[in-house]
């Protein structure tokens, strides 16, 4: 059993002004039982490291040392790692009265008086806290079955050796009265913990990996509050055209990466001059949540942005309706340009620059940017080391087509290079049915999906070479966004391409983990989720305009309820896409007008005849389900059809 979350926050709270000399020094010569009247070969600072090492060093990714004691609201939050060699020294020297102690040595001992010295001294900070104090020093202690509080205050006046005078004079004993379910089989969560408190990371540290939680838009876009809880995996955005799903998307972008991927979000016309503003809280590896805000100047007419991120993005890739892509490398554009006076060029890619590369011109020297998928693809297919391109056949088998059946495209395999007329240079292909075909002359289909599976190749390999430059890890999150995912696929291809992109992580790397932000206007998309869908990790929104008032609508932003639906036909004439009829217009005008007849009692017999014929007319004359009830129905009023 372990303390409880909510005992060890109550603690920390509790402890912020007890002065530090208790809570470390005055323990480490307790624990190695300093004599009284006389004095002993002591290594206080070697003994003091240890003892913050293991009572106060919470986040293993630092070496600096949590301030628990802070005695004044202003101390920051954090000691540095030679805290026990520099800064505990100090807070010694503010109690020396206490002690025997020849200066410069190591020798130490209690005067006999040490107790009301003490006392007197810190009096300001007594009587000591002891229960708290003991749940933080043991907040990952397994306690067995049974324990009570009074155990845990013996095990802590033990194990520092503390006096019957010492316990009288300058500790509080007493057990707080309030205390409920403090024990748990749940271990302590230091990351629980630091949101709860507000605590920050230590120095010069960064969360990493982060994926985006939250996204919270107010005075911009097509509503004056938008407020959004992203789920970690798959994000469907659904809703009719002009209503924000691409908003959405960039400034999804924005929030993670400081940069618009277009133009930028411009604050609404009716806006308050100090409202426009987007917030957002990013999900961090560690399991941390930080929030972040930036504001619209109006005088510079551009958004604030963030330098330092407490949490920093993973690998984000964007890919726009129109084939354009943007890219944000955390290797590339955080950690190189913090580090170095490398100020890195946002990479927004048009659609002609990722298959012919993007330059950057500074000072009469070119730098490249990237070499644009055709002459990547080309270098890939013939360099020696096979990896890259074996990774890029794979990711492309991925978010293939259906295989190769009744006439289907099959699986993206390359082919041979070739040449096309009027270019000099070698032109990657896409093997067919009917031979190799320049990727120059494939379909839009082809051509959008290779690009993103180019993408998705270049930015991982491209990263993966900057982590190993800037000597740091490479990450093991990604955040792929792509607005209209179906355009230009074929409906078999629709139904693959949201799980075979979700799977493309493990194309890349093992231990690496996406998501995703898809904006649809596909019910077979939505279908195709249906086997997949997991209701702890994945989302569907829905993007609706709604009846304000009198005078006009507004769009309103709806988390839907997953269910399984079963065919596209159910997902067409569910709330997201509002058809009444998966038919022509016609068609389902018709059949709206034949269930009016049959909901009235005074139908005339040519009111029938006419409806019967559109009928006929916009549906199969076989087969339709409609048929059986409205036959006898036009049947009981005079019309044989």
């Amino acid at each position: 059993m372990f303390f409880g979350q909510h005992i060890i926050e109550s603690s920390v709270l509790k402890l912020a002004k007890m002065h530090p000399f208790f809570g470390i020094s005055f323990l480490v010569f307790k624990q190695a039982n300093l004599p009284v009247g006389t004095m002993q070969e002591l290594k206080i600072n070697h003994l003091e490291e240890k003892f913050l090492q293991e009572y106060y060093l919470p986040d293993d990714r630092s070496d600096w040392f949590f301030r628990l004691f802070r005695v004044s609201i202003k101390k920051k939050y954090w000691l540095r790692p030679d805290y026990a060699w520099k800064g505990s020294q100090r807070v010694r020297t503010g109690v020396i009265q206490a002690f025997l102690h020849e200066k410069g040595s190591n020798k130490w001992g209690w005067k006999e008086n040490y107790v009301p010295v003490l006392k007197k001294k810190l009096s300001r900070y007594l009587p000591l806290p002891t229960f708290e104090l003991a749940v933080w020093l043991y907040r990952n202690q397994d306690w067995p079955q049974g324990t009570t509080p009074q155990d845990v205050l013996d095990n802590f006046f033990n194990q520092f050796n503390i006096t019957e005078i010492e316990k009288q004079e300058l500790f509080d004993s007493t057990i707080p009265q309030d205390i409920q379910n403090w024990l748990s089989e749940k271990p302590f969560s230091w990351v629980q913990l630091t949101e709860k408190l507000n605590i920050p990371g230590p120095e010069g540290i960064y969360d990493e990996g982060g994926t985006l939680s939250v996204l919270n838009i107010k005075g911009v876009g097509p509503t004056r509050n938008l407020l959004l809880n992203l789920a970690e995996r798959v994000n469907l955005f659904t809703g009719d055209n002009g209503l924000g799903k691409s908003f959405l998307l960039e400034c999804a972008y924005w929030a993670l990466s400081g940069v618009w991927p277009g133009f930028q979000a411009y604050p609404r016309d009716d806006a308050e001059r100090n409202e426009p503003k987007i917030s957002f809280q990013i999900l961090g590896s560690s399991g941390r949540t930080n929030k972040g805000e930036s504001t619209y100047d109006w005088d510079l007419q551009q958004w604030s942005s963030q330098d330092e991120r407490p949490t920093v993005p993973g690998l984000l890739i964007y890919a726009r309706v129109d084939g354009a892509f943007a890219v944000w490398d955390p290797a590339r554009d955080y950690w190189a340009n913090n580090k170095t006076a490398y100020n890195a060029k946002p990479m927004i890619f048009s659609r002609e620059e990722v298959w012919e590369g993007m330059q950057d011109k500074v000072g009469g020297k070119t730098t490249y940017i990237s070499n644009g998928l055709i002459t990547d693809w080309i270098f890939w297919q013939n360099s020696p080391e096979k990896e890259t391109f074996e990774t890029l056949k794979r990711v492309l088998k991925r978010l293939s087509p259906p295989g190769l059946e009744h006439g289907d495209l099959g699986h993206l395999e390359p082919g041979k290079p070739t040449r096309v007329p009027g270019d000099s240079r070698w032109m990657p292909t896409i093997k067919h049915s009917y031979g190799d075909v320049p990727l120059a002359y494939a379909s839009a289909g082809v051509r959008r999906i290779v690009a993103l599976a180019y993408l998705i190749v270049w930015a991982w390999t491209e990263h993966q070479e900057q982590s190993r430059q800037i000597r740091k890890a490479p990450q093991k999150r990604m955040v792929i966004l792509v607005d209209e995912i179906e355009a230009h696929l074929h409906p078999k291809w629709q139904r693959r391409i949201v799980p075979t992109l979700l799977a493309v992580s493990k194309d890349l790397a093992p231990e690496l983990t996406v998501q995703l932000l898809v904006a649809t206007h596909s019910p077979l998309v939505m279908a195709s989720i249906e086997p997949l869908f997991d209701h702890q990790k994945d989302k569907v929104f829905h993007l609706d305009l709604v009846k304000h008032d009198l005078f006009g609508s507004r769009v309103e932003l709806h988390e839907i309820e997953f269910s399984i639906r079963g065919t596209a036909d159910s997902w067409l004439r569910s709330d997201l896409f509002e058809l009444s009829q998966p038919r022509s217009e016609e068609a389902e005008k018709a059949i709206e007008d034949a269930k009016k007849l049959q909901a009235r009692d005074d139908v005339t017999t040519e009111e029938v005849r006419e409806v019967s014929e559109r009928l006929m007319k916009y549906l199969p004359t076989h087969g339709d389900r409609f048929w059986p009830r409205w036959t006898y129905f036009a049947e009981q009023h005079g019309v044989e059809l």
